[in-house]
This record gives C-alpha cells, sequence and structure tokens, in this order.
C-alpha cells in the first residue's frame, strides 16, 4: 500500500510540473502576441514571475531527489524561456550609486510622483509629503528629471509647483503636457532640464485609451542634441473598493468571482488600450533624429506585448546595471517593475539607481548615461 501512494503521489507532482510548465511557455508568449486579441495570454504574462518561482522549486526537488530525467521537465522549460526571464531579472551584484557625476555623464531621473500627493496649500507640517518628495528629487542631482502624473495649478491656494521647481532645484528649462481639469489645475507629463530645451513636441493618444500624452524635448547638451521622451501609459485605474476587493480575495472574505469580475474587466481593459499606445509609441520613436532616450511609466511588466513593442532595440537601464527584480509600483505585487529608462545605442549606461522611499506610489529611478562618441 505504502509503495502505490508514493507512485500515484509521484504521477501528480509530475502531472502538477508539466501543467505548471505549459503555463509558463503560454506566459512567455506575452511579449508576441496582441492583447486585443490574446488578452487571456496577458494575464499569463503578468502572473510570469510566480510561474518561474513554481517552475524553479520543481527543477530543485527533482534535482534533490536525484531524478535528474524529471528535473528536464523543469529545465527545458527555462532554457525555451530564457528570453522572458532575462528581462525580468537583472543578474548584476548590487553597487552603490556613486553621486559625484562624471564630467561627461547625464544624469537622468523618472518618477510618478502621484499629483505630489498633496495638491492644495495645509500647514501640517507632520504631513508634508509633498516638501519631501522636493527634497529627495533635489539630492538627485539630475541634469533631466522627468515627471509623470505631474500637478501644477493656477490657483494660489494650491500647489505651484513649476514655479517652485524652477526656482528652488535650478530646473529652468521645462516642457509641460497638461490636461485641463476643472479651471486652473493641470495634470500630465513633465520635463525638467538644466539644458537648453531648443525644440519640443507631443502627441495625444486616441480613444478608447486615456487622453494621455507623449512628449519630448531636444536639448542641448554642450555641443550636442538629445531627444528625450516621457509618457504615462494607461492605468489599470483601480480604486480604494478594488483595492478592499483585492484584499477579501487574498483573506477569502467574501465571493472570489464577485470580486474578480470588475479588477480583471478593468486589467484587460488596460493590457488593450496600452497595446494601441505602445504600437504609437514604436513608430515615433523611430524618426528620433537624435540621440534617443525615454523615461516612461508603462504600467507594465517586462515581460508584456507593451515593453517589447516600447523597448524594441533599446538599453533597459535597469538591466544594464541594477540588480533583481526592479520592482518600481509599491502596491499590488512585490513583483511589479512598470516604470523604465531606455537608451538608444548612441548611449552607454553608467549606473543606474532606484530611490525606495514610500512617498508616491511609484519609485524614483535614476540613471547616468554618456553619449558614445
Amino acid at each position: 500500500m505504502p509503495s502505490k501512494l508514493r507512485l500515484l503521489t509521484k504521477r501528480l507532482f509530475i502531472y502538477a510540473n508539466i501543467i505548471v510548465v505549459f503555463f509558463l511557455l503560454l506566459a512567455c508568449l506575452a511579449p508576441y502576441l496582441n492583447p486585443k486579441q490574446w488578452w487571456f495570454i496577458s494575464f499569463l504574462g503578468l502572473g510570469f514571475p510566480f510561474l518561474l518561482l513554481t517552475v524553479i522549486l520543481f527543477l530543485l526537488v527533482w534535482l534533490f531527489m536525484w531524478r535528474f530525467r524529471l528535473a528536464l521537465i523543469s529545465a527545458v522549460a527555462l532554457i525555451i524561456g530564457i528570453k522572458s526571464i532575462s528581462v525580468f531579472i537583472s543578474f548584476h551584484r548590487k553597487s552603490t550609486f556613486n553621486y559625484k557625476k562624471e564630467i561627461k555623464s547625464i544624469r537622468v531621473a523618472t518618477w510618478n510622483v502621484a499629483r505630489f500627493i498633496e495638491m492644495m496649500k495645509n500647514n501640517n507640517k507632520g504631513s508634508q509629503t509633498r516638501l519631501k518628495m522636493m527634497d529627495l528629487l533635489k539630492q538627485q542631482n539630475a541634469d533631466i528629471v522627468c515627471l509623470q502624473e505631474f500637478f501644477h495649478s493656477l490657483d494660489s491656494a494650491w500647489y505651484q509647483n513649476i514655479d517652485y521647481i524652477q526656482n528652488n532645484l535650478d530646473y529652468p528649462y521645462w516642457y509641460f503636457s497638461h490636461d485641463l481639469d476643472a479651471d486652473v489645475h493641470y495634470t500630465g507629463s513633465i520635463i525638467f532640464s538644466r539644458y537648453p530645451i531648443i525644440d519640443s513636441g507631443m502627441i495625444r493618444y486616441p480613444r478608447p485609451t486615456l487622453p494621455d500624452a507623449l512628449i519630448h524635448a531636444d536639448i542641448k547638451v554642450n555641443d550636442d542634441t538629445i531627444r528625450i521622451y516621457t509618457t504615462h501609459l494607461q492605468s489599470i485605474q483601480l480604486g480604494k473598493q478594488d483595492y478592499q476587493r483585492i484584499g477579501e480575495i487574498e483573506s477569502v472574505e467574501d465571493s472570489l468571482l464577485y470580486n474578480s469580475r470588475t479588477i480583471l474587466s478593468k486589467i484587460k481593459r488596460g493590457f488593450t488600450n496600452r497595446s494601441i499606445q505602445a504600437r504609437i509609441i514604436a513608430q515615433l520613436l523611430q524618426d528620433s533624429p537624435y540621440p534617443l532616450l525615454l523615461c516612461a511609466d508603462l504600467n507594465d511588466v517586462p515581460n508584456s506585448y507593451t515593453y517589447f513593442k516600447v523597448r524594441g532595440d533599446m538599453q533597459d537601464a535597469f538591466l544594464k546595471k541594477g540588480s533583481g527584480i526592479g520592482r518600481t509600483f509599491t502596491a499590488i505585487s512585490p513583483t511589479l517593475r512598470i516604470d523604465y529608462i531606455f537608451a538608444d545605442d548612441h548611449f552607454r549606461i553608467r549606473q543606474f539607481n532606484r530611490i525606495v522611499k514610500n512617498y508616491s506610489d511609484h519609485f524614483m529611478l535614476l540613471a547616468d548615461v554618456e553619449l558614445n562618441k
């Protein structure tokens, strides 16, 4: 009887291994299949880290049991999925960021600032998150700063963040894409620069996507001109009630089906709308007459159609000089790297840093780049 039970357990373990490998390989297809037609594959891509971890655990168990032929089930899957693994994890050893800039380096920062949390002026000294965020930006001493979900108001009772950054952080040049919010409040993406901006432009994404924009600034850096893009792609738009539902799903407090339906619908819409935006970006980046940098909140993970479409042949600063999985979004899951600094082959990535401060719901990214001569 014990031998039959052992045999049954082994078979169940093999079948489970095969099923997980099957879904991992499906998830590896997500970057190549348009979510408009293959949205369910994109869901698997979102779960790629957990599938990867499970496959690795199966591999280790088989090796520990000296079942080398069975270990091949996981090993072969990992080899096939190496491209997706290579964009998910940076295998560099963690190093200290050197804040002393090299003479030829250009320091670039990007951050989704979530409207600086506090939009209306207040005198509560214990909660001035906005000032802490401004101080953090100042500490980085970046030459170019790209901010998404930036807020500025013409009403003196609200924060006038462009004026503050110009006067206190020493960024005399800027280009702002803004959406009118009521009469005097503006939100959008913005580029600040300590080098002169000689030209700029903006492209609005079409409906049904949210009306965010892809903006660029042509910046004169000594004798060279570079083009820097920044953008914020369609978010899932989860509200407080959605996060509450996620908590209820995790704690099994309520119906899984009831709480999942709305959330999954929003995730699906995000996948399909970002695919439209990603194709627009990929086309426009090809037309850049200058060396190109892109700082973006893509709202999508590396193992996604959006990431592969937007990145193309560009360098991912995190993969070049970062380490680990590089989480940039603080909510939902520890695996969400959705903010990026990309550079074309005119640049060399010298160093990279992820600023882990829980001010916004995103972490700031910082990179020193140098033009190849």
